[in-house]
């Protein structure tokens, strides 16, 4: 065998103009990856050539992805051009696996400088499905804009990546593996870490589990379902919630990572996970729940299917959130929600006195709040929510957290939201997504729109649809100074704001990697009519919204892809 150390390379290449990422990574198609020279490894060493070199020499890097389609073969690349790029020791989880909220934890837990996340979330996966590289930062959280630009540049202008492409790693065998290098005076560390227990641990010191097995195996224990839909968290499911807290077995379904997902669409919302819904509508079960591809969303819902918004969900969880011990020890600093969610968030915090942000979505903003210890609680309408255990949103810890309440409460999930209705008012919340449509279309279409709603004569201008009457109060393009570093993030999403505060907004979306996805969010309060259907209460904005936009012209949509 020969144990002379490995060859460090150099090598010549061409840079891409396409490698802009955002808060969410570079997502592609997988036949960009795969067919495109040196696209993966010039992405990756502008990633590394981001980082100072001084910090770079001997640190530690987190690796990890939702199990898709090419992770291994990202993951062996990036281990290669790691080695080369002077980092001293690369964390990756087994067999590559590691969801997006454990490599946060882990991050935080081994002071690394950074983590490379290989996930398309909730995109759908296989050969001509997408790919996702993501890079978040010491505090555990996507990397920010400066960040991200600065990736961008770099990639713009490269000319050569480092490589020690004789290096191989076993990702099947739990432990440490050490690599001599040429004009490298320390060894290169690799070490594969089981992927759930410090996670798992980290969850431990936040929730009651005790409590949380009582309600889930004792003998007045509720009924569960859980969806992971072939992604990332059901080997976290299964440990943590079937082994350790005595759910059974039968409870968790769709638990193995499939590089294909089986061929479905890793994305936890009512159309996406139907036959999770589908299997709660006979009332067997008392509460289900869904992940998404690299476990960051969820979607909860009660008996019979009833479905629990996200911008409900962070409301509720807010309302009740001293039945999680950890906040019983740390108290409560803020709350937060992104722009284009409903305000329920917001009534929870008037009444009991905690400080709001209404930020951009994306969760990077949320972490600067975290980092300047400002906030505790946040939440997003695209079925992300979390706590300050991390800088990602969570999963796992939105349905222990709503399990929390479930075992304080001892009332279903359909009571505990119509109790929170009763008491607070209900903002009924609706998003339409275009998907995939035609780029340039959809760039034109908001031009014209953000032209409309900034002339003067927008304002006060007032539309009817059947009895209903709205009156133009606020239109504008959201802009957000960030209360930490005044770093001002401009061009967030259009608003319209009517005088009886429903909002009717308009973004496009950036992770998709097929075409555009145009978004809609309409959200209207009412303190009466709490329990109608949330379709029907919306259809006169709804109505405007598509007449203000002409989008279905625009577009040559008929009709949105989902509705939520």
């Amino acid at each position: 065998m020969d144990n002379s150390p490995l060859q460090v390379l150099t090598v010549p290449t061409a840079p891409y103009t396409d490698q802009r990422p955002s808060t969410s990574g570079l997502r592609k198609k997988v036949y960009v990856f795969q067919t495109k020279r040196n696209y993966l490894h010039n992405f990756i060493q502008s990633i590394f050539s981001s980082i100072d070199l001084r910090d770079r020499q001997g640190s530690t890097v987190v690796v990890g992805g939702d199990g898709r389609f090419f992770n291994r073969t990202a993951i062996e690349v990036i281990v290669q051009m790691a080695a080369a790029n002077g980092v001293g020791r690369l964390i990756i989880g087994h067999h590559g696996i590691m969801s997006t909220p454990a490599i946060s934890c882990v991050i935080r837990k081994y002071k690394a400088i950074g983590g490379i996340i290989l996930t398309a979330s909730h995109n759908p996966g296989g050969p001509d499905g997408d790919f996702g590289i993501k890079f978040n930062t010491a505090n555990g959280g996507p990397a920010s804009e400066a960040v991200t630009s600065k990736i961008f540049q770099i990639s713009r202008t490269i000319e050569e990546f480092a490589i020690c492409p004789g290096l191989r790693v076993d990702l099947t065998t739990l432990g440490k593996q050490m690599f001599d290098l040429e004009n490298k005076f320390k060894p290169f560390t690799v070490e594969i870490v089981d992927s759930v227990e410090s996670y798992a641990n980290l969850l431990r010191n936040i929730f009651d589990f005790a409590a949380l097995k009582e309600l889930l195996s004792g003998e007045n224990g509720i009924k569960i379902r859980l969806d992971a839909m072939h992604g990332v968290v059901g080997p976290y499911v299964r440990r943590i919630l079937c082994e350790e807290l005595g759910c059974p077995a039968n409870s968790a379904i769709n638990c193995v990572p499939v590089e294909d997902f089986e061929g479905q669409h890793p994305d936890p919302n009512l159309t996406y996970a139907a036959d999770l819904v589908d299997s709660m509508r006979d009332g067997e079960y008392d509460f289900g729940a869904a992940f998404d591809g690299d476990g960051d969303r969820n979607m909860i819902l009660g008996k019979h299917g009833f479905f629990v918004t996200p911008s409900d969900s962070v409301a509720v969880i807010a309302d009740n959130i001293f039945c999680i011990p950890y906040f019983q020890h740390t108290g409560v600093r803020g709350f937060a929600r992104s722009m284009p969610t409903s305000a329920a968030l917001d009534r929870v915090a008037k009444a009991t006195k905690i400080e709001l942000y209404e930020t951009p979505t994306g969760w990077t903003f949320f972490g600067n709040l975290m980092d300047a210890g400002r906030l505790s609680l946040c939440g997003e309408e695209s079925f992300g929510t979390g706590g300050d255990h991390i800088r990602e949103k969570d999963g796992l810890w939105a349905v222990l957290a709503w399990l929390s309440i479930l075992a304080t409460r001892r009332q279903s999930v359909e009571g505990i939201l119509k109790d929170h209705w009763l008491k607070y008012g209900r903002n009924y919340f609706t998003r339409y997504d275009y998907e995939n449509v035609d780029i340039d279309a959809a760039c034109d279409m908001m031009e014209d729109l953000e032209l409309m709603i900034a002339d003067k004569s927008f304002v006060k201008q007032r539309f009817a649809v059947e009895d209903k009457i709205y009156q133009v109060e606020k239109a504008d393009n959201f802009e957000y100074t960030d209360p930490v570093d005044s770093t001002i993030s401009r061009n967030q999403g259009l608003r319209i704001i009517f005088s009886d505060g429903s909002r009717i907004i308009y973004r496009l979306s950036g992770t998709s990697s097929d075409g555009a996805t145009v978004r809609i969010y309409i959200d209207s309060y009412e303190k009466e009519h709490i329990f109608q259907d949330t379709q029907v209460m919306l259809a006169p904005l709804a109505t405007i919204a598509l007449k203000i936009s002409q989008l279905h012209h625009r577009t040559g949509r008929s009709g949105p892809s989902v509705i939520t």
